[in-house]
């Protein structure tokens, strides 16, 4: 992220949030217990979606800190672990995210989905362009796994004819960029 979070994490390392040692931001033993997440459909507009793991135990626990305690040093981590997941993927041609309501991000100051992509995105070699828009309805937050994935499927909507950018051979290059339907990889 910045210099100001790597001095932090040098000063004031962080704990697992599975037991407590101290870790930035998970022990190698935690880590290795987190379970992948399980497949699910992607969304509509969206050829391929991913989720480094289950939502549960430790890695809620460390969702939960980067949303709501601002714990961005997990975001390094969690990216590197989505971008894996990548690899499972038929093609992609720009990595997007389940947007924040705008209540949410209004509250938290930031997307934290948004900035998970770009880590990803950058890791990849690719670009990070929201794709994807929140049509309302109720939060998330506290909601049963099959309900919260049946209600993204409603909730959201893609872009109708979303920019996509192909990765370029230079990454200091802008992407071409050109209208049709969006290859993504949302995180």
């Amino acid at each position: 992220m910045t210099l100001v979070d790597d001095l932090l994490t040098v000063l004031l390392p962080g704990r697992c949030p599975g037991c407590g040692r101290r870790a930035e931001p998970v022990c190698g033993p935690c880590s290795a217990a987190m379970r992948s997440a399980p497949a699910a459909p992607a969304l509509p507009g969206i050829t391929w979606s991913t989720a480094a793991f289950a939502y549960e135990g430790v890695a809620r626990e460390l969702v939960a800190r980067v949303k709501y305690r601002n714990e961005r040093i997990a975001v390094r981590w969690l990216g590197a672990r989505v971008a894996q997941r990548c690899a499972l993927a038929p093609r992609i041609d720009v990595v997007t995210w389940i947007p924040a309501s705008a209540t949410r991000r209004a509250a938290r100051g930031i997307d934290h989905g948004a900035l998970l992509a770009r880590v990803v995105a950058e890791r990849l070699g690719y670009g990070a362009e929201r794709l994807l828009w929140r049509d309302g309805g109720p939060p998330q937050t506290g909601r049963p796994a099959a309900e919260r994935r049946a209600a993204s499927r409603t909730a959201m909507a893609a872009t109708p004819s979303a920019k996509v950018g192909r990765a370029g051979s230079s990454s200091t290059s802008r992407p071409r960029m050109r209208r049709r339907k969006a290859r993504a990889s949302a995180v």
